[in-house]
């Protein structure tokens, strides 16, 4: 029985020692500390620890400190043992770190998985779109501003646009003296392309453009709509009915082209090779080289309503098949109005994707494999109702769209908006608390408000930092850290204004005292020599000073306070100090590092403490000290 009970007792010391472990490595991770959570967490992996919390916040720290192959596995062990409870925020960092290194077809099996987790919803990589959507899109950061009616709009359905050498080219159902004939489905007039020229975008204003002009050149008894002109001019790519079909019923669309003429008219039109009767091609659109055109069809074979296609475009001018872009970007609903920008980044329009409203406008960039699954770009430019014809000028900071939202002149109107440019600069200076004098070295991490870093940074000689760019309107921790002192961290927030500089002066604790490595008392339970969880908060400044001077040698000795019989104190204390060595070796430390460690017992009181005393007047006195035996000098001299 009496064996018994020491093997229960000692699965119990080794369980607490455990939880203490992870009080520690809790606590740093709460602080942004990612990489010293990651190393208490992998060694409680290691012991055998395989909590859902372990492992999860183990696979974070490596995730948040970029250290993907680690991460990788983490997330591995975690859906191995846990995949039932997982969140969904670890699918998506399982899957981004899988395709980080690599590994596409296990990324997409995971994003598929989480798929499932969400039922019938077509999204694959937008994780933050889950329940939450709706808040998530309708609160996104601050980016496009001064949403503006455009003068041009009328009562009847104004849509779409293209610039080119500074004209805007839009669809308009408006009706005029030769444009009276109604088309029975919306009974408006039939769609005709307009032009009008840009104004000159003023510091701070709205984007508008001046009087309209028809394209009469190009006006049939048809609709026309959706104009994009080649970037060197000379070739127009527009959207008309199917001629040979009845347009008063649900008629089909085609693409055609068109040439410029010597009297700045177009003529030569003709439709492209792979139109077809029986099902429609529109909305066109080129890639930025020219070489690729997008457009919208319904033809068979599809995953939805409507589709996004491209085809390549040769030098001879001839067309090659057209290619649906996929799932990634088609659903089962309707994609369309497809707009490749500059930097090659698809924008569309679509009720397929999970969004606020009827249509949404979507973004998609273009990766190795092909269009990555598209971001709904939120509020203000999507809505409840349609939002669509998305284009943008990221070297103007501006861009158009169309919608029928509540408040417009017409059917759908155009809107013209601006690229938010508010960034800011958090700066400061990190110092010593106790003399001011400025410290080079330390590491300062820039944390969002959702705990990921974004930026990090090491002071220079004068302990100056300056973060750059920083996005307006957001909450931020600076965290400064430098083995030889306690870590340090300020809370800011960024305000609406352009170029500010904010300051965020960080002053540092030192653990170096002279000789000794200083930190809040590492104090035992009453009699008792196990190192309690508060304690390995604190050890972990010593390991860390440690780790950083390699050559640094140290001497512990620890105390008691006055109860118990003096030689019995004498031993527990040299227990404790036994304890405080074998932990700082256990934190990697080589033993001969550590000179000695000597147990004073209540020999060395320091409150003079020894009856009529509360808890905590005893408790102070059962500490442990730290000196530094070799090493001190070179830390001195490396914090000048």
């Amino acid at each position: 029985m009496k064996r018994i009970i020491v093997i229960l007792l000692l699965l119990g010391i080794c369980l607490s020692s455990y939880g203490q472990r992870r009080y520690a490595a809790n606590r740093y991770f709460k602080e942004y500390a990612y990489s010293k959570s990651a190393e208490l967490y992998q060694q409680l992996y290691n012991k055998g620890d395989r909590s859902y919390e372990v492992i999860s916040r183990l696979a974070d720290s490596y995730y948040f400190t970029s250290s993907y192959k680690k991460a990788e596995d983490s997330y591995k062990n975690l859906m191995e043992q846990h995949e039932g409870v997982a969140s969904p925020e670890h699918f998506f960092r399982y899957a981004q770190v899988l395709k980080s290194n690599g590994n596409v077809p296990e990324s997409d099996k995971w994003l598929l998985k989480l798929k499932e987790l969400k039922g019938n919803d077509s999204r694959v990589l937008a994780l933050e779109a889950n329940k939450q959507y709706f808040s998530e899109y309708t609160n996104r950061p601050k980016t496009y501003v001064n949403i503006h009616n455009l003068a041009i709009n009328t009562e009847y359905s104004d849509f779409g646009g293209f610039v080119h050498d500074g004209y805007f080219y839009f669809s308009s159902t408006r009706a005029d003296s030769e444009n009276k004939k109604i088309y029975k489905w919306n009974n408006q007039p039939y769609l005709n392309i307009y032009k009008s020229e840009e104004q000159q975008l003023q510091e701070g204003g709205s984007l508008d453009v001046g009087a309209s002009q028809k394209l009469t050149s190009l006006s049939s008894k048809f609709h026309e709509s959706n104009a994009i002109i080649s970037k060197d001019g000379s070739t127009m790519y527009f959207t008309r009915d199917n001629a040979s079909g009845d347009v008063e019923k649900t008629a089909k669309l085609k693409i055609y082209k068109a040439k410029k003429q010597y009297d700045d008219t177009w003529g030569g039109i003709e439709e492209l090779p792979f139109n077809n009767d029986d099902y429609s091609i529109g909305h066109p659109s080129l890639s930025a080289d020219g070489r690729t055109l997008y457009f919208v069809s319904d033809m068979p074979g599809g995953y939805g309503e409507t589709d996004l296609y491209q085809v390549s475009i040769s030098e001879d001018g001839t067309f090659g098949e057209p290619e649906n872009l996929g799932k990634d970007i088609n659903t089962e609903g309707r994609e369309m109005f497809p707009y490749i920008g500059s930097n090659n980044r698809l924008y569309f329009a679509s009720d397929g994707h999970l969004g606020l409203g009827a249509l949404d406008v979507f973004e998609s960039k273009l990766g190795g494999l092909g269009y990555e699954a598209p971001v709904n770009l939120g509020a203000p430019i999507n809505g409840p109702l349609d939002d669509f014809g998305f284009i943008i000028d990221k070297e103007r900071k501006a861009g158009y769209f169309s919608s029928n939202r509540e408040g417009g002149k017409g059917d759908d109107d155009i809107y013209s908006f601006r690229i938010y440019q508010c960034k800011e600069v958090i700066s400061g200076v990190v110092s010593e608390n106790k003399t001011g004098e400025p410290i080079s070295g330390v590491s300062v991490r820039l944390i969002d408000d959702k705990g990921e870093p974004v930026s990090e940074q090491t002071t220079s000689s004068d302990g100056g930092y300056s973060f750059t760019e920083i996005d307006c309107e957001r909450k931020y921790v600076v965290v400064a850290s430098k083995p030889e002192y306690i870590q340090g961290q300020i809370e800011q927030t960024t305000l609406d204004i352009d170029k500010k500089e904010l300051q965020a002066n960080i002053a540092l604790e030192s653990l170096i005292v002279e000789d000794q490595i200083v930190i809040n008392p590492i104090y035992f339970d009453f009699n008792l020599d196990t190192i309690r969880a508060d304690a390995e908060y604190e050890l972990e400044h010593i390991v860390s000073v440690m780790k950083a001077h390699p050559e640094m040698i140290i001497r512990i000795e620890s105390h008691t306070d006055s109860r118990g019989p003096a030689e019995y104190n004498e031993r527990l204390s040299q227990r404790r100090a036994d304890s405080t060595r074998d932990y700082i070796v256990s934190r990697g430390i080589s033993s001969d590092r550590i000179e000695s460690a000597i147990g004073y017992g209540e020999r060395q009181l320091i409150n003079d403490c020894r009856e009529d005393c509360t808890e905590e007047e005893h408790e102070q006195n059962r500490r442990s000290y730290f000196f530094i035996v070799k090493g001190a000098d070179n830390i001195k001299s490396s914090n000048q």
